[in-house]
């Protein structure tokens, strides 16, 4: 709930026409939690000797080991953010400078 001194207030539009409601995504003071969406990938073990090597089949890079197979999905969940924030740095380091448009893209589920 925002403080008593930072109520958000949407003004202008006519609701009977259906533009009484305005983006509030740039404004300084709010911060709008969306809920998570939930991408469904496919992730791949396989038993070896050692354990469990495992992998996402839809991402590239990310594959891992385990002694169990509690373990190797737990590094390979690991490895999915690692691999994501990695892609994410190596976009921002190769764009550097330069004026682009960056929004969210929503996977609707088949």
């Amino acid at each position: 709930m925002l403080p008593p001194n930072k109520r958000l207030m949407l003004t202008g539009g006519d609701r009977s026409k259906g533009t009484g409601a305005r983006s509030v995504r740039h404004h300084p003071d709010i911060f709008v939690r969306l809920s998570p969406v939930t991408l469904q990938l496919t992730a791949v073990f396989e038993k070896v000797p050692e354990g469990y090597i495992a992998f996402v089949e839809e991402l590239p890079g990310a594959n891992t080991q385990g002694a169990t197979l509690e373990e190797a999905r737990a590094n390979l969940d690991e490895a999915v953010r690692l691999v994501l924030e990695a892609n994410r740095t190596l976009a921002q380091e190769a764009l550097g400078t330069r004026s682009v448009i960056r929004e969210r893209f929503k996977i609707t589920p088949a």
